[in-house]
């Protein structure tokens, strides 16, 4: 993908990032976790820990923390996160706008989180978004979670658009900017989120303050 291609193109397709892309989660998430910690004997982490140690799905990231007890982990923390997410949830400023006028521009979007999927699904149901997705891939609706690129390529199928320089995928953490680059799409960073070691490892082709700065950008290409 030239350099040239990335800045002239037009995106055809949009897949976004969930969690502390879109919505706040931060602290639901941080209370679930240190919820199963708990309850499995392990030490609670800081939100600071939380921000910074957050990124994959839970098939990925609890056995590397439970082992083999990983299941049972996930299990807890399941239950405690279903418990309180929804009356949490909390959209992130002008990410409605942005949705909305994206969407009106004609221009495909879904979403591919690290998120459990159903989970995912019945947040944006709540917030009235689902109209605005083709598809939302969550973690365990594709045969890999991120940063692997199976989820993008289910999240593109309504839009019958490959992934390529048409396809952005806009995220708020190095494991977005990897799964994007594994893809083949152009990578964005949305806000300044990266912890200090991903700075390091990744470089988006494109990096925005925010929802509006991000819309503003579209509608000039």
């Amino acid at each position: 993908m030239s350099t040239t291609a990335v800045l002239s193109t037009r995106p055809r397709a949009i897949l976004f990032d969930w969690d502390n892309t879109l919505v706040d989660t931060w602290m639901t998430i941080h209370e679930a976790l240190n919820h199963v910690m708990v309850a499995m004997g392990k030490p609670a982490w800081s939100i600071a820990e939380t921000r910074a140690r957050v990124r994959l799905s839970l098939r990925e990231s609890f056995p590397l923390h439970f082992g083999d007890r990983w299941e049972e982990a996930r299990g807890i923390y399941l239950e405690r996160f279903s418990a309180i997410h929804l009356e949490r949830l909390n959209p992130l400023p002008g990410c409605a706008e942005m949705l909305e006028g994206l969407a009106s521009r004609g221009i495909c979007l879904g979403v591919v989180s690290n998120k459990t999927g159903a989970l995912l699904r019945r947040e944006a149901d709540r917030l009235g978004w689902s109209r605005y997705f083709g598809r939302l891939v969550g973690a365990g609706d594709a045969v890999a979670d991120k940063p692997d690129p199976a989820p993008v390529w289910l999240a593109l199928e309504p839009c019958g658009v490959d992934a390529g320089a048409e396809v952005w995928f806009v995220g708020d953490t190095g494991v977005d900017v990897e799964c994007a680059g594994n893809a083949g799409c152009v990578s964005v960073l949305l806000g300044d989120n990266l912890a200090a070691e991903e700075l390091l490892r990744y470089t988006p082709h494109f990096t925005f303050a925010d929802p509006a700065a991000l819309l503003r950008f579209v509608q000039g290409l």
